[in-house]
């Protein structure tokens, strides 16, 4: 019989935050998020237009369209970020984010890393590197720890 080897904690909400990814509507990276405290999913975010609004899947990226680098010139975009998202939905649903972990698939760019640090998150996991750092020194300044770990696999393991 194969000995199945059980995810770690990071790896579970990683793969997790994976899946969430799928529903993105962006043209460009699909990014998901999953907010977590005591290993317990507080909510989930991914990418994309504002709820009911036409989205880049039916429009067409704006910032392809004007030639605009990843990385840079984020407000001219018609997504919200996954980490905004799930920022919103804990909101949305009465949930605190104070002391929670975001798992996301990409590292933030400098907005969302502003809006968690007044989310009161501790703790940031990524396996892929968004093209903006400027991230880094703000969650150091705000004792937010951050860790880029190897991405999770896709294989999804479970008995028949």
């Amino acid at each position: 019989m194969n000995e199945i080897r059980r995810p770690s904690p990071d790896e579970y909400f990683l793969k997790i935050a994976s899946v969430v990814a799928e529903r993105s509507t962006c043209l460009r990276h699909h990014v998901g998020a999953v907010a977590v405290r005591d290993k317990h999913i507080l909510a989930t975010g991914y990418n994309g237009a504002p709820a009911g609004l036409k989205d880049c899947l039916e429009l067409g990226c704006l910032r392809d369209q004007l030639g605009i680098p990843s990385g840079t010139r984020h407000e001219i975009c018609r997504a919200i970020h996954a980490e905004q998202n799930v920022v919103i939905q804990a909101s949305l649903h009465g949930v605190s984010t104070e002391g929670a972990t975001i798992y996301a698939t990409h590292t933030p760019c400098v907005l969302c890393a502003k809006i968690l640090v007044n989310a009161r998150i501790k703790r940031y996991v990524s396996f892929a590197r968004y093209a903006d750092d400027s991230f880094l020194e703000l969650f150091k300044e705000a004792g937010i720890s951050f860790d880029i770990v190897d991405r999770p696999s896709s294989q999804i393991t479970h008995l028949e």
